[in-house]
């Protein structure tokens, strides 16, 4: 019975790690690999992990002749925090390092768990606002649009914060930040400021932009893991679905009033490459600090989501498509990620998903509605650019950690083992221990 017990301990302990892992975002397979680890770690060699996105089990046969434990947990909440993904990765790899012992670290998660975000209300807010000036400065907006961008996002934050609190589906939430933007648009253009009311609706629908749920359904795809892609990718799909309902009203609306904001060809395009850089590095770190990602990893994030800007920008002077320009941008992110990670002692998940915010296609999906509104079939054409751009964006980060993880040397000597790229998780536990007490 006492052993049994422990049992159940251990397997209680490494489902409330993955819940903590998949709710932050950790692709399926890291969560898997993770859960796995533990229980074998504590001793529980033949333990079995299925992971769902809604659900994550755990069994384990103590003999052919017993009966399987087994413990489920549902995961319902999704609320981005890199600072508890970064303290749950730390605990792990300590627990895996023989640091502490199974009971500390089931008493350290659940302080983890139990705390709530360090960062006020206010600069969370503030942190949109940045991200929506990051975005207009670059696409050349001027001080006009630049500040225009920073109060919509900031407005955009806010409403659906409020909404969230009245329990309001995440559809919903997307539809009213859609429609925000479009409609502060409209205001503008209606005044007699001379600025591009495009440019404020694209900096403002990126912030709404799905980027960490693709990059978690390309993941989950690439590494076996099907079921959980499809429900993320469906979650991604609703949510870009919310968008185009909400700024597809705002246009009708315009429209009706006679204000014209669609998007003409060659207004909005990317900037001089300083401005460019600067608007990047802006966007990205000003997102890391939204999800509240430690303060030691800003600055990287900046250099890179700035650095990374920059090559997309110069691949399309010279002729390159968006595709591959995003492509080759994502994996520079990947490749880069993994080594500023471990310097950073954060989870490269926390940096992939900061850095490929500047490169998210909100200006093709604003040109697809926009041309759609006004009944031109290029429309679908500018939106299925905007598809292949995020698909190569994940892709890209993805394929560049599958680049970064053999060139050290801790993972040369793993690569046989490894299933796929790890965003999240140690690699492995260095030592396995006998039983399941601390």
């Amino acid at each position: 019975m006492a052993e049994t017990k422990e049992i159940y301990k251990t397997l209680d302990f490494a489902l409330r790690v993955g819940e903590m892992l998949l709710s932050n975002g950790a692709g399926a397979p890291d969560v898997s690999a993770t859960m796995g680890s533990i229980v074998h770690y504590l001793g529980l060699r033949a333990a079995s992990v299925d992971v769902t996105f809604t659900r994550l089990t755990i069994s384990h046969q103590t003999s052919f002749d017993e009966p399987a434990l087994t413990q489920t947990r549902n995961v319902t909440q999704r609320d981005i925090d890199y600072d508890d993904l970064t303290a749950v990765d730390q605990l792990v790899t300590a627990l895996l390092q023989g640091k502490i012992g199974r009971d500390e670290a089931r008493t350290q998660l659940a302080q983890i768990a139990s705390s709530g975000h360090r960062t006020p209300r206010w600069a969370i807010t503030a942190s949109w606002g940045a991200i929506g000036a990051g975005v207009a400065l670059l696409l050349g907006g001027d001080w006009v649009v630049v500040l225009t961008a920073l109060v919509a996002a900031a407005g955009i934050e806010v409403l659906q914060r409020l909404l969230d609190r009245r329990r309001f589906p995440f559809f919903y939430q997307q539809v009213a930040g859609g429609l925000l933007a479009t409609l502060l648009a409209i205001g503008v253009a209606a005044t007699d400021v001379a600025v591009d009311p495009s440019l404020v609706i694209t900096a403002s629908i990126v912030m709404l932009l799905a980027g960490l749920g693709f990059i978690g359904a390309v993941q989950d795809a690439l590494t076996g893991f099907y079921i959980t892609a499809g429900a993320r990718l469906l979650e991604v799909m609703i949510a870009t679905a919310g968008i185009i309902v909400g700024v597809s009203g705002g246009l009708g609306l315009g429209s009706v009033l006679g204000v014209d904001i669609a998007l003409e060809p060659g207004i909005a395009e990317l900037s001089q490459l300083p401005v460019m850089i600067f608007g990047a590095a802006l966007a990205a770190s000003g997102f890391a600090f939204s999800g509240h990602a430690p303060t030691r990893v800003l600055l990287p994030i900046a250099v890179i989501g700035g650095v990374a800007s920059a090559i997309y920008f110069l691949m399309t002077q010279q002729g390159f498509g968006r595709a591959w320009a995003s492509a080759i941008a994502a994996i520079t992110i990947g490749v880069v990620s993994y080594s500023v990670a471990g310097w950073a002692r954060v989870p490269p998940l926390v940096i992939v998903v900061s850095c490929i915010v500047p490169l998210l296609p909100g200006l093709s999906i604003y040109r697809a509605l926009s041309l759609m509104a006004a009944g031109d079939s290029n429309g679908i054409l500018a939106l299925v650019t905007a598809a292949a751009v995020a698909i190569s964006l994940s892709s890209g980060v993805i394929l560049g950690e599958y680049v970064a993880q053999p060139l050290k040397r801790e993972a040369r000597r793993l690569e046989h083992r490894l299933a796929g790229p790890r965003l999240v998780g140690p690699l492995r536990a260095r030592a396995v221990r006998k039983n399941t007490k601390k």
